[in-house]
């Protein structure tokens, strides 16, 4: 009996989508699936991707197609269509547009794979994550945004660049909205096992999350005419990983929450476990009161934003 590889469907061909595909295919993660209403290039991405993996060592098959019926039976789905941001353009810019495209990517993919795990990446994140929740109708285990993920590798680049020590031993995480009033959490941030705040002065950590929470804007004031894509794509790569092969992998997460932190039918970043059923748990840490306030002035965002959407009447 021929066992089918896993099959992993990229929703918007731009740099960001094709990025992701990349990632994937090159881990060996699966087949993947590039969707573009812009069908050439999807498919000329695809292709040409598909012809690095001889180079590159690396077996999977890498199709691009504009029509939904070629992502059947797809076991994760990551959302990046939408359009980027410019300078000076908030993530809640991006709102309108972005939730009819939601919308529209969720109506194709729901037939076709209704056993998928969907990653969403679109910005205003939180919101979008809302929207293709409502309009796939799954539970909460199988829609999941990716933020903190990203959010939290920028503190991690920051941290070891200040104190020019290795990647690989930091360890720091992001919660809240995927926003200007994301909640970085220098308490919880260790490098190689030393707490942050043993190693760095007040001033410096306040200066590091200040830039976490406008590293999205600083590399969009750089690019011009888009936004990041390299650790976005990196990062909604890794989550798809975790579930792909049950790793059970414990990683900062936009989740539906019920509950947990006094928050209810929000997408809110927090510590989850990702494995084989998508979010497999939430894990709700003790806060002290300043992180307390940030939350809630973070999850305040979010709120409003979800609202908004409420009167868009899509």
């Amino acid at each position: 009996m021929k066992h089918a590889r896993k099959k992993i469907t990229v929703v918007g061909a731009g740099f960001v989508g094709s990025t992701c595909a990349h990632w994937a295919a090159a881990r060996e993660l699966g087949d993947v699936v590039l969707v573009d209403i812009n069908d050439g290039a999807a498919k000329g991405k695809a292709l040409d991707l598909f012809e690095s993996s001889p180079v590159e060592h690396f077996d999977a098959r890498i199709t691009g197609t504009a029509d939904y019926k070629d992502t059947a039976g797809s076991d994760v789905v990551i959302i990046t269509a939408g359009i980027p941001r410019k300078p000076g353009m908030s993530r809640d810019d991006l709102l309108t547009t972005n939730a009819k495209i939601m919308k529209d990517v969720c109506k194709g993919l729901r037939p076709h794979s209704p056993n998928a795990v969907v990653i969403v990446v679109s910005n205003p994140l939180d919101a979008m994550a809302y929207v293709a929740m409502k309009e796939l109708d799954f539970p909460r285990e199988r829609v999941i945004g990716m933020a903190g993920v990203l959010d939290g590798a920028r503190f991690r680049s920051f941290i070891a660049e200040e104190l020019k020590c290795s990647v690989k031993d930091v360890h720091a995480f992001v919660l809240g909205g995927h926003g200007d009033t994301m909640v970085p959490m220098p308490r919880h941030c260790s490098v190689g096992g030393i707490p942050l705040l043993e190693i760095l002065p007040k001033d410096r950590v306040d200066a590091l999350v200040k830039r976490t929470r406008e590293g999205g804007a600083e590399i969009v004031g750089l690019l011009k005419t888009g936004s990041a894509y390299y650790a976005p794509s990196a990062s909604a790569v890794q989550m798809a990983e975790s579930i792909l092969r049950d790793q059970g992998r414990i990683l900062p997460c936009a989740a539906f929450l019920q509950g947990e932190y006094g928050i209810k039918n929000l997408f809110v970043g927090v510590m989850c476990k990702l494995g084989g059923g998508g979010l497999e748990k939430v894990y709700e840490i003790k806060l002290n009161d300043e992180e307390r306030a940030s939350l809630a002035n973070s999850t305040k965002a979010v709120q409003e934003l979800v609202d908004a959407l409420g009167k868009l009447n899509l």
